[in-house]
């Protein structure tokens, strides 16, 4: 059945609702409580309000913290610096904006703290209100902006940080998926290094996206006070197999010896037709809180290969080989062992989500 626009671009729409009722919440709040300088509440909800509840909160609390620091310390600067003229207020800018445009460059967390520096010195002028005042009205116009991006995130389409995570997990196994055909058919014949590398590159990148979307689901739990399970020990398995699929694309680089290279092939080709298989079934699995179903066919191909490299050795195949080659193969076992076991540590992880 054919998807929509509307529901293709549902999350999109979803958080598009999102900051326009912030925004609108934080412009009827404030004139009921008579906030000045509105516009900058308004802005900070906007900013806020993220694409799930998780990051929703770690903007918040980063955006607070910054805004705090940079409130206090540009207040009192301005407060005991005297501004008067305009060579004075070039010195007080500059003496309030230089440390925390040094902490901002030390930590992400601080990057609001120069933009409120800035206006704490500089609101007064139009304003004509003490430092004090130009530093509490800006703090408490990020509490409010804060505050309504919180209740919009919660309430109004809220989507959870943890079901992006486990979308975004499915993902990467949809990745290493299609990343096996290529990277297996490498050890009959020669491929192109950078296509690998790309590949490498690809499950990296989908690795990254999955971590970032833990983080957010982290700060969502503590938010929450969820009972639910900590994404982590998924996580560390997902990051095993990432590094399985990095030792066995470095085997790839170079094909197999022609005289293991027909006994190897079909082996080799059945492990990476049945594991990408088994991959799209854990991604199915964990995306619908489903227990993997173990795959035989996996198993067996496992299997296959052991037998065809027991056969191998027993028929001193691999003596009349050089050093680095058999090298070779050996690495390429125990790639294909870690692997295995890693496989099966996902599948327990799997499970252990869906319990």
């Amino acid at each position: 059945m054919e998807i929509g626009p509307l529901s293709r671009h549902r999350a999109q729409l979803a958080l598009g609702a999102r900051i326009t009722i912030a925004a609108v919440a934080t412009l009827a709040i404030g004139h009921l409580l008579g906030t000045p300088m509105l516009l900058w509440a308004v802005l900070t909800a906007v900013i806020l309000t993220q694409m799930s509840v998780g990051r929703s909160v770690k903007a918040t609390i980063d955006y607070s913290f910054g805004t705090l620091c940079g409130a206090i310390y540009a207040g009192l600067v301005s407060n005991f610096v005297p501004g008067a003229h305009e060579l004075a207020l070039l010195g007080l800018l500059g003496l309030a904006i230089a440390p925390l445009a040094l902490l901002s460059a030390l930590g992400p967390r601080f990057s609001v703290a120069p933009a409120t520096g800035v206006i704490v010195v500089l609101a007064p002028t139009i304003t004509h209100a003490t430092a004090f005042h130009s530093a509490y009205d800006r703090v408490l116009e990020v509490a409010l902006g804060g505050a309504v991006s919180l209740i919009v995130s919660h309430f109004v389409f809220p989507a959870r940080a943890r079901i992006l995570a486990l979308e975004a997990a499915a993902d990467m196994l949809e990745v290493m998926a299609s990343a096996l055909p290529l990277l297996f058919s490498a050890f009959a014949e020669p491929q192109d290094p950078e296509a690998i590398r790309e590949l490498q590159r690809g499950v990296g990148g989908a690795f990254a996206r999955l971590d970032k979307m833990e983080q957010e689901a982290r700060h969502e739990r503590i938010t929450f006070l969820d009972a639910e399970r900590d994404l982590a020990p998924l996580l560390r398995a997902l990051l095993r197999m990432r590094h399985d699929l990095v030792m066995i694309g470095r085997a790839a680089v170079i094909p197999l010896p022609e005289t293991l290279r027909q006994r190897l092939e079909a082996p080799l080709a059945a492990i990476a037709e049945a594991a990408a298989a088994h991959l799209r079934a854990c991604g199915a699995s964990l995306t619908a809180a489903h227990a993997p179903v173990a795959s035989e066919s996996l198993d067996a191909a496992f299997e296959a290969y052991a037998r065809e490299i027991a056969a191998l050795r027993a028929e001193g195949a691999l003596r009349s080989l050089a050093v680095e080659r058999v090298e070779h193969v050996f690495a390429l076992g125990f790639a294909l062992e870690q692997w295995r076991d890693d496989l099966t540590e996902l599948d327990r992880r799997i499970a252990e989500r869906a319990r």
